[in-house]
């Protein structure tokens, strides 16, 4: 579970700097954007069914 907080607030801090006005190479970031959405969306459907998220235990 600490596995997906950590991808979450990971997240969270790549859309602050996605939207920043600063934001260089910003069409590369969105990119990166979706794939840690997608990433970040299969965790949380694993946690939520239960699974295991922690890779040392698997």
């Amino acid at each position: 579970m600490n596995k997906t907080l950590l991808k979450i607030l990971m997240f969270g801090l790549l859309i602050l700097f996605i939207i920043s006005p600063f934001a260089a190479l910003a069409s590369l970031m969105l990119v990166i954007l979706i794939a840690a959405f997608f990433f970040l969306l299969g965790d949380v459907f694993q946690a939520i069914i239960g699974g295991d998220t922690d890779p040392k235990n698997s």
